[in-house]
């Protein structure tokens, strides 16, 4: 199984290649897109398909696991350009939102947020302290919970099957996607996943830009 620490270190090379200066990927030009998010009163996008919780981050792994789906927490925050690019470009693509419906529960938490979460290990502390317990750096941040293998012990971000440290472009995102619905992580690392996946689809004589 590929840690979350193992696994961030080599996404974050993809998130310094995108904060280097290369510009986010557009979506295929017959792409079905959905509206435009909307905001809500916090400035953060929003999105219908959010879990509205109590913010119990175990009973929602576990509504997520009785679903047959696992768990995605966003941690973002207002103002942020690349939260707005993953909304604007990445959540509007009907067809990576129906795979997020079909195989995830969303859960959105604010980076600078006041709500009362209550942490796997049954620690109960405000959204922004909950994100200087996990130590996450960057927004948007992404870590998704497999409830099959999700690990018994440690913070919440020590039990992630991945962790999406950044903003990843389209084809990455949906790719994280798979990558963790499907169980790959637990038998190679995601950049093999990338290579993998852009060379099938290239078979399938389809155009895939991965960089």
């Amino acid at each position: 199984m590929l840690t979350a620490l193992s696994f961030s270190r080599a996404a974050t090379a993809l998130l310094l290649a995108v904060a280097s200066g290369v510009a986010p990927m557009a979506l295929a030009s017959d792409a079905e897109l959905l509206p435009e998010p909307e905001l809500a009163d916090n400035g953060m996008h929003y999105q219908p398909w959010f879990l509205d919780s109590f913010l119990d981050l175990q009973e929602d792994l576990d509504e997520a696991a009785a679903e047959g789906k696992g768990l995605a927490i966003f941690i973002e925050q207002a103002g942020c350009p690349y939260c707005r690019e993953l909304h604007e470009v990445n959540l509007r693509d009907a067809e990576t939102v129906r795979y997020i419906e079909d195989h995830y529960v969303a859960l959105q938490i604010d980076l600078r947020g006041a709500r009362e979460v209550t942490d796997f290990d049954g620690e109960v502390l405000t959204e922004r302290d909950l994100i200087r317990r996990w130590g996450v750096l960057y927004t948007p941040t992404v870590l998704f919970f497999d409830p099959e293998a999700v690990e018994d012990e440690g913070l919440g971000k020590d039990r992630a099957a991945a962790i999406m440290p950044g903003y990843f472009k389209p084809f990455h995102f949906r790719t994280m996607l798979e990558y963790v619905a499907a169980g790959h992580y637990q038998e190679m690392h995601f950049q093999d996943y990338v290579n993998a996946r852009a060379q099938k689809l290239r078979a399938e004589g389809k155009e895939v830009t991965v960089w």
